[in-house]
């Protein structure tokens, strides 16, 4: 399915092994195991196509369905559970629909999801008119072609989803390597670094970032040490934190951004990434605060944040109130989209669930995943 600006292959949990190794690697067989070109399986070759989510019928009371999101890397075919991707959630809610996993409503259809990684919950509306999924509307999300049927996503209370605290240090602002950062996670945990403090404007494309060797360097010393402050260890074979590099908007945003996520840079921006560095902008004492252009609530007490991307930008709602131990970010909503690209059986060597495969072996029978 596509959900949002990613790709990636949608499981029920039933459908796979309980053995959280063998579970692994056969995804891993799946989306294509190493290499770039992933020819030996179905993944696209980048972080943003690679991706893994699994769902259950939910037991928590109040809850439709838990979700876990398993990023699964291009490179090194290593599976990830620490980060939630808020892309692909919004194919969870037409995915147990669709499944049966969830009663239909005529019209629409609220699914709420437990994010198995992180335990935040998340409210989808679904367009179901006469009882089915739509796919087809008028919708249009930067970094995807064409419309779709709106999937309304509004997260509620993913202050500290991985760190335990939306400021993992205490601080607006800490200094690594002689840089200033703002440490963040409200929904993701993210590095907010100002492009210029690193020499670049923030405006070059993902290809010009990514090629240039003395930024990325720069990048990952920061991204390392910011692990251990945030409180996530060692994170040199993790995908958090995220490191946005923020910059002045040129359109109508209220910043401009580029996401390394964390080697390759994200062709728009993470739905999750974004909250953050939404709420980033809304903070007194952040790197972002100086950059961040038109931030006044409406009527109702929101802020509605445009986050510029290389693709274009991402609105972000944000419902905040002022507490005595600072902003309280009670819900933060977004819209995105999902399509159904196939379903059926996926083939998994036999030597992947035993895990015992010979150099040179000919493995020609299949087990279905």
């Amino acid at each position: 399915m596509r959900g949002g600006t990613s790709k990636g292959a949608v499981f029920r949990a039933s459908d796979l092994p309980l053995n959280e190794r063998t579970r692994n690697r056969i995804l891993a067989a799946v989306m294509g195991g190493l290499g770039e070109l992933q020819v030996d399986g179905i993944g696209g070759g980048h972080p943003l196509s690679n991706k893994v989510a699994i769902v259950a019928l939910s037991s928590e009371a109040g809850v439709d369905i838990d979700y876990l999101f398993l990023q699964v890397c291009p490179v090194t075919g290593s599976v990830d559970t620490t980060q939630n991707c808020g892309n692909m959630l919004a194919a969870t809610g037409p995915f147990a629909i669709t499944e049966g996993l969830i009663a239909v409503e005529d019209s629409q259809t609220r699914v709420r999801v437990r994010m198995l990684n992180s335990g935040n919950l998340c409210e989808l509306t679904v367009q179901t008119p006469g009882g089915c999924v739509e796919y087809e509307g008028d919708t249009a999300i930067d970094g995807v072609p064409g419309t779709s049927a709106p999937i309304i996503c509004d997260y509620l209370d993913v202050a500290g989803s991985a760190c335990g605290s939306m400021l993992p240090t205490g601080r607006a602002m800490d200094f690594i390597d002689g840089v200033d950062v703002t440490l963040i996670d409200n929904g993701m945990p993210v590095v907010v670094v100002r492009a210029g403090d690193l020499g670049i404007t923030g405006v070059e494309s993902p290809a010009e970032l990514e090629s240039n060797s003395k930024l990325v360097a720069a990048k990952e010393s920061i991204r390392l040490q910011a692990g251990m402050m945030m409180g996530l260890g060692d994170v040199s074979a993790k995908t958090v934190p995220k490191v946005s590099l923020v910059s002045s908007p040129v359109g109508e945003g209220v910043i401009a951004t580029r996401t390394f996520i964390p080697h390759s840079v994200h062709m728009s921006i993470g739905v999750l990434g974004a909250a953050s560095i939404a709420t980033a902008c809304l903070l007194p004492g952040t790197v972002a605060e100086d950059l961040t252009q038109g931030t006044l609530p409406g009527a109702d007490g929101s802020y509605g944040l445009g986050i510029e991307h290389p693709s274009g930008a991402l609105q972000i709602n944000i419902r905040a109130c002022s507490t005595s131990a600072g902003l309280r970010v009670e819900r933060v909503g977004v819209v995105r989209t999902a399509r159904l690209l196939f379903r059926g059986e996926v083939c998994v060597p036999t030597a992947v669930w035993t895990g015992h495969q010979k150099k040179g072996q000919d493995i020609r029978d299949a087990a279905n995943a």
